[in-house]
């Protein structure tokens, strides 16, 4: 007989409120398997001349396959979230101790050493002209190339003025400019770094490089590793 209220037959109506009372004081929500156990009861004791219908059943199956979908592919996204942010750490700590090059004008001249750096060309330069300019702004040597590729180029200075004086160590600017198709364009210009150390933030983001002189910058500030 059915139940007039639920319109269930009694033991399938006894057997739904069993389990939906145990299914809600474990978690208060109704699992794949509990649903699947009650229809499949439900079937066996529906009435023959008023069956479920089909497109009822296939809609609530589809409902709890979207969210057990939803659910794996959410444990996927984090667990290669994570592998993603363990190999980048692994990879940033290999740079520890290692020069990289990054993009800024600055340069940083040590007593009795040449200063490396490099420019990015766009296109064919019919010219290139350097300039180094000291802590006051002033252009204490300048040098010109000739024609240049596209391309990134390494340059160094000696860390002499334009009359061959060695100057003192510190920082200083680069500044690149170059004439492509008949005007003067300002290249981007890469110096390099140490890397000190390697901070891992806690919130998911990735390593950050700590710089000697130029302070923290993410992976992907890193144009090369030297």
């Amino acid at each position: 007989m059915a139940n007039s209220i639920t319109g269930l037959p009694g033991g399938v109506e006894g057997l739904s409120s069993n389990r939906l009372e145990k299914d809600k004081k474990a978690d208060k929500t109704m699992g794949q398997d509990a649903f699947l156990e009650l229809m499949i009861t439900q079937l066996k004791n529906q009435d023959p001349s008023a069956p479920m219908e089909n497109g009822e059943f296939l809609s609530q199956m589809a409902q709890f396959g979207t969210v057990s979908g939803i659910n794996e592919l959410q444990k996927s996204f984090a667990s290669l979230a994570s592998s993603l942010q363990s190999s980048q750490a692994l990879q940033a700590s290999t740079m520890v101790g290692r020069q990289v090059e990054i993009e800024s004008p600055k340069l940083k001249l040590v007593d009795g050493q040449n200063t490396p750096f490099a420019f990015e060309v766009p296109a064919p330069a019919g010219a290139v002209r350097i300039s180094i300019q000291d802590d006051t702004g002033q252009t204490v040597r300048t040098q010109t190339l000739g024609q240049t590729g596209a391309g990134t180029h390494d340059a160094s200075w000696d860390g002499l003025n334009a009359v061959g004086e060695r100057l003192p160590a510190g920082n200083y600017t680069v500044k690149i400019e170059a004439a492509i198709d008949n005007k003067t364009q300002a290249l981007t210009s890469l110096v390099r770094a140490d890397v000190e150390s390697v901070s891992l933030p806690r919130n998911g983001l990735p390593p950050v490089l700590n710089l000697a002189d130029y302070g923290a910058l993410n992976m992907d500030a890193i144009r090369r590793v030297m």
